[in-house]
């Protein structure tokens, strides 16, 4: 099996410039006849976010705080897996690998990296980890793989091989979204690597089956909430499982398209109070947009 190769971030300026063009060339919609936000991503908003990423956005600064942290590519499975490893300082440190979800990047992740390499430099009192971030596959930098099907427990295979590659024999996982997924079949799978999980959601829904225990009050205000979240949150998942070549197209051509798709989704996940950069900087968004 091939060694990782270090990989740098460094988009080339022909990128960037098609970019800005796209930008420049957004053939607006009407504004929605009903209160922002309310029938998807609010027009005045994104007109100026995308005024940003076009005319202040700096791009190539945020390529140099990405750099700062080692970036590798390893191929697994025949496709090229993007990630950031960080050894900590500390004898004994834990490995752990840790997985984004939809629609993020690895970036999300790396606001964790000092904090869980150096815990005692930030005033934590816990273990200190070697961290592996990847980039799910067709995310970022990792390559798409040629065929469909790239499921919960194909990634959490990849992981797996990707720790050995790197040399530990037990580790811990982590992750939110479709990364609390992978994280999850991981366990399941082939638990004897693992040492724990730790998942931000239950992306796999238990069982409701014949043999199951009662359904308690709290669980079953739960299942209250994800039927209702199904309902006016889930309409995303079903074109991309079902028909993603088509929207594909249009995310692939508009900047504007993109952010709209995306943004919409932080907006309503988080816990901003429909405010996004209550939360998150524009920088912060942006940087994941552009990966």
């Amino acid at each position: 099996m091939p060694s990782p190769e270090r990989f740098r971030v460094a988009l080339p300026e022909d990128v960037l410039d098609d970019l800005k063009a796209r930008i420049g060339r957004t053939r607006w919609p009407d504004p929605s006849p009903v209160a922002a936000w309310e029938q998807g991503t609010d027009l005045a908003y994104l007109r100026s976010l995308l005024q940003y990423w076009s005319d202040v956005f700096d791009w190539r600064a945020r390529e140099r705080e990405l750099n700062r942290f080692p970036h590798f590519r390893a191929l697994l499975d025949g496709v090229r897996i993007h990630f950031v490893h960080v050894r900590s300082t500390h004898a004994g440190a834990i490995p752990l690998i840790l997985t984004h979800g939809w629609p993020s990047t690895f970036a999300e992740l790396l606001s964790l990296v000092p904090l869980l390499t150096d815990p005692a430099e930030h005033g934590i009192d816990g273990p200190a980890f070697d961290l592996v971030i990847p980039s799910l596959p067709g995310y970022g930098f990792s390559e798409r793989p040629a065929q469909p099907g790239v499921t919960y427990r194909y990634t959490a295979r990849l992981w797996h091989r990707l720790m050995a590659m790197l040399g530990y024999e037990r580790y811990g996982a982590g992750g939110g979204d479709f990364g609390s997924g992978i994280t999850t079949l991981m366990a399941l799978d082939d638990p004897a690597p693992l040492i724990g999980i730790h998942l931000t959601n239950l992306e796999l829904s238990p069982s409701l089956g014949p043999d199951s225990s009662p359904v308690t009050a709290a669980e079953q205000r739960y299942l209250e909430q994800v039927r209702h979240w199904d309902e006016w949150e889930r309409g995303y998942s079903s074109e991309q499982s079902t028909k993603p070549q088509t929207l594909a197209y249009g995310l692939n051509d508009s900047p504007a398209g993109l952010a709209a798709w995306i943004l919409e989704k932080w907006r309503s996940w988080s816990d901003c109070a429909g405010d996004l950069e209550a939360k998150f900087t524009r920088d912060f968004l942006l940087t994941l947009l552009t990966i």
